[in-house]
């Protein structure tokens, strides 16, 4: 099987390809902002230090969003741990005592960003899923969904949300986790979405699995990641802060890429699926060249 899929491959090398309508164009691609750019160091063993990468939306939860860019200034995160690592659901970092402080200006608890009155997709999956009426992608590169009155932000791998107790809390936004497993659409609407991991998600689902509490929790202090720093991009000296770009999605181009994943094509693939999960769409981004 290996020999027939390098033949494959080798043969489709040999030839050039010819361009494909969903072929981004460069001005498809769009950069970043530095200030939507939260950069998380981890502790390293043996290979050093490990970076996560996440882009922050600013635009759907602001307030959460405006608290962690506080947290971040102020170094809140250095020397906190990744104290949970939930088999096929979150690894979750913060303040594992939930003593510290939060630093001034900090909302302790936000409004619930959870859902929103405007639907602002410019694409729109061919099928329905169990937890919404409609989904597809935002122009500037984030997945959402709808059920014709509000909507969201979805529950899918690497996204990042903020953890919260019981209502009435909302989550400062001092303790986050990211999704490491198959996307557990049953919270949308239910906590906020507050990005997306861009780089780096390999870093935080080859953790070990805590074992406490049916949480995933760790058991012992010891088994705790350490955090060294998180920054955002733009308080870092400018030769140090990553740099990553978006593929805009208000065009005919990002509209047949969204097609062509719904509908896979041969040599491999015999039977199209007619359909695709939004998590299986994820908005394509990469690092600037």
């Amino acid at each position: 099987m290996l020999t027939s899929l390098l033949a494959i491959a080798l043969q489709a090398a040999a030839v050039p390809a010819a361009p494909k309508p969903s072929d981004p164009l460069p001005a498809d691609w769009i950069e970043i902002p530095a200030d939507e750019l939260l950069v998380m160091t981890l502790a390293g063993k043996g290979a050093g230090e490990r970076r996560v990468v996440i882009r922050l939306a600013a635009r759907y939860t602001p307030v959460h969003v405006a608290n962690i860019r506080k947290l971040a200034t102020a170094r809140w995160w250095d020397g906190e741990t990744i104290y949970r690592v939930h088999d096929n659901y979150v690894v979750q970092w913060g303040d594992a005592s939930e003593k510290k402080a939060l630093p001034d200006g900090v909302i302790a608890q936000p409004p619930a960003e959870y859902d929103w009155p405007r639907y602002d997709a410019v694409t729109r999956l061919m099928r329905t899923d169990p937890y919404s009426t409609a989904a597809g992608h935002s122009a500037d590169g984030w997945p959402v969904a709808t059920n014709g009155t509000v909507a969201w932000l979805p529950h899918c791998y690497g996204m990042v949300g903020v953890a919260r107790d019981l209502a009435p809390s909302t989550g400062s936004g001092g303790d986050l986790y990211a999704v490491i497993g198959h996307a557990p659409r049953h919270l949308d609407r239910n906590i906020a979405i507050v990005g997306r991991v861009l780089e780096g998600i390999e870093h935080l689902s080859s953790l070990p699995r805590g074992t406490e509490g049916g949480l995933g929790l760790y058991k012992e202090a010891s088994q705790r990641v350490p955090i060294v720093s998180v920054r955002l991009a733009s308080d870092l000296p400018e030769a140090e802060r990553p740099r990553f770009e978006y593929r805009a999605a208000d065009n005919a181009r990002f509209a047949a890429w969204v097609k062509s994943r719904e509908n896979r094509e041969p040599p491999f693939f015999e039977l199209p699926a007619g359909g695709a999960d939004i998590c299986n769409v994820m908005p394509p981004v990469r690092r600037a060249p």
